[in-house]
């Protein structure tokens, strides 16, 4: 069994956007446990024109090693529920927010396996079945409330991309992490529902650990997840389905209906910021009739963001440079 971890980001929005306060939510997780979150979180930024939107990004988490799927999904479940304890807005885990249009600025899970008997077979094998595996978590539906497909951040963001004969390229959908030595699946949005991340970490592992060699075309990965994302289950992924199905028993209907499915039901009848809140109530383990945005009273914007500022992101520069570095 490879060894397995996850990062996850996720929009915190106030309420219908990330504000600067996410760095003092940060600030506070940092408080709770320093050892674990000065290297199991990060604070994300927009870039470029994209901060005409706002500055902040996405917030992170992550996990520690692990060898055993289960055991991966309760540290998730874990972190999940220490941000919830310290964030005062809405946890929103989408790959890109419904009204925006901001291609650096999105959020994404990326999933590790490490000590891989065959690092380059699990990688091509795992890129056979990848345009049809990216639809377990697909979601992010939207740019500028336009629905475009299944995931616009496949579609068009800066931070992942179509696959280069360099596999430690960083922003393309799979990579060899430098800073990890690990093989990293960049490509999936991130989701509320454990469930759909779970069959994602089975699926990979599944794949990643087969003793054959799957048909491998980069090119054709290039064009089928353009087409995955943006129209969803397939010929192509239908195909693929049924050789998925002889390795692992993973229903269909999680591949025909996305949770980008899900949330653009709900931003059509209601708007964005109920589709947050819905999304950030499965985030938190709330039943859909609990209240999930009762909040304490945030403290005020330009505090918030000095408190962050000081108490989260001035101490892990050092980390952040040599990251930086390393990746």
């Amino acid at each position: 069994m490879p060894t397995l971890g996850i990062e996850e980001e996720v929009f915190v929005t106030e309420p219908a956007r990330p504000t600067l306060r996410s760095l003092y939510y940060l600030a506070r997780l940092l408080a709770r446990n320093p050892r674990f979150y000065y290297v199991h979180s990060a604070s994300n930024f927009a870039r470029f024109k994209d901060v005409r939107w706002g500055l902040m990004g996405g917030v992170e988490i992550s996990t520690g090693v692990h060898s055993d799927p289960d055991c991966l999904l309760e540290d998730l479940r874990l972190r999940r529920r220490d941000l919830a304890s310290v964030a005062d807005g809405l946890i929103v885990p989408m790959g890109h927010l419904l009204e925006q249009d901001t291609p650096t600025n999105v959020c994404g899970l990326q999933v590790h396996l490490g000590e891989l008997p065959d690092k380059d077979r699990a990688y091509r094998n795992i890129v056979h079945f990848l345009p049809l595996l990216l639809l377990l978590t697909a979601n992010s539906p939207a740019v500028s409330g336009r629905r475009v497909g299944k995931s616009c951040r496949v579609l068009n963001s800066f931070a992942i991309g179509p696959l280069r004969p360099d596999r430690s390229y960083r922003f393309q959908d799979v990579i060899y992490s430098r800073r990890l030595g690990t093989l990293e699946v960049r490509v999936p949005d991130p989701v509320w529902d454990l469930e759909r991340v779970r069959w994602l970490v089975r699926c990979l592992v599944a794949v990643a650990t087969l003793e054959r060699d799957l048909p491998f075309d980069l090119h054709l990965y290039n064009e089928q997840r353009i087409l995955a994302a943006r129209d969803g289950h397939n010929a192509h992924t239908r195909d693929l389905y049924r050789e998925l199905r002889e390795i692992l028993d993973v229903p269909e209907e999680l591949f025909e209906r996305t949770p980008s499915d899900e949330i653009w039901e709900i931003y059509q009848r209601q708007g964005a910021v109920a589709a947050y809140r819905e999304a950030d109530r499965g985030y938190r383990g709330l039943d859909s009739a609990e209240e999930g945005d009762v909040r304490r009273r945030a403290p005020a914007l330009a505090f918030a963001a000095l408190a962050g500022f000081v108490g989260y992101f001035l101490p892990r520069l050092p980390y952040y440079a040599w990251k930086g570095l390393i990746e």
